[in-house]
């Protein structure tokens, strides 16, 4: 979806809630779109055809894409202009290659540290990743199968682990995006949640990790589908 056809939304987000500045509703908006590939990447961005979309100035654009760009979701080229940070090949290594070792440190912390409440948080969280998938309810799959992971660093007991995953949250749900827009993955991913938590749940650290491990594997099968990579 392009920028022209997500106008409406966007223009709805930065004006839904009138007490927030209106440079960081533009920004939030933009960003937003950016990460749930309302704007698709590789998009030119332009202030004038931003601020016609949106019915603001070019100021807050222009302080939005400048802010975007230092988050790496937007590259501001001289004498070219702006565009939606492309999605490359070593972009979703790296980030996978990272993501990869942290949610394998998870599941084996979670497997030694957790708790009763934590597992049984767990198991909350991946009954309604169950109930989204069963609906087929993209926006709610989304939103489940964020909140598994985030249940699942949580349980590992981890504060520096923690705030490493989430910094790297936001490249990360962009790419979980475009892989959970397939439903032909759904019935894959309740597996592989499913086999994470029962290793977590008797205690097989190995096994819990591994899991992870191959969890996200799979995950990078399926965004370079997506993506064409």
């Amino acid at each position: 979806m392009n920028a022209a056809d997500a106008s409406p939304r966007l223009r709805k987000k930065v004006y839904e809630d009138p007490e927030v500045p209106l440079r960081e509703a533009v920004y939030t908006a933009l960003r937003k779109a950016i990460l749930t590939g309302e704007i698709s990447p590789g998009e030119r961005l332009t202030e004038v055809g931003l601020g016609d979309m949106l019915g603001t100035s070019r100021t807050p654009i222009r302080e939005a894409l400048r802010k975007l760009e230092m988050e790496g979701l937007v590259k501001i080229i001289p004498r070219s202009g702006a565009r939606v940070a492309p999605i490359t090949e070593s972009d979703l290594r790296d980030v996978l290659e990272v993501r990869r070792s942290l949610d394998s440190l998870s599941a084996r912390l979670a497997s030694r540290r957790g708790d009763a409440r934590q597992k049984e948080r767990l198991w909350d969280a991946h009954q309604c990743f169950e109930k989204a998938v069963a609906d087929r309810d993209k926006a709610a799959i989304l939103k489940a199968d964020v909140c598994f992971h985030e249940r699942l660093t949580e349980a590992a007991g981890n504060k520096k682990l923690m705030q490493m995953m989430n910094s790297m949250a936001d490249q990360t749900y962009r790419f979980r995006f475009e892989y959970i827009k397939d439903d032909n993955y759904y019935k894959d991913l309740l597996e592989e949640h499913r086999k994470i938590l029962d290793a977590i749940c008797r205690g097989d650290e190995d096994a819990a990790a591994a899991a992870c491990e191959e969890h996200v594997d799979h995950q990078g099968v399926r965004i370079r589908k997506a993506f064409g990579l």
